[in-house]
């Protein structure tokens, strides 16, 4: 009879653990992209370059000449 009882009672209704997973994987994908762009980004730079680089006085490459 117990078991019969058992039968009759609604099911237990459980969380749905979709919305927890879908909030994990979106977190991952953020984390992911944040990445990239840190990884892909230029430096950040504060102050103007120095105009006397070794590139301003340097000549231009003569062809005829071994390197």
């Amino acid at each position: 009879m117990a078991y019969a009882r058992g039968l009759l009672k609604p099911p237990i209704k459980r969380e749905s653990v979709l919305p927890a997973l879908a909030a994990a994987a979106f977190a991952a994908l953020c984390a992911l992209a944040f990445v990239v762009a840190m990884v892909l980004a230029p430096p950040v730079i504060k102050e103007p370059l120095p105009k006397d680089t070794l590139a301003n006085d340097a000549s231009p490459v003569d062809p005829e000449k071994p390197l």
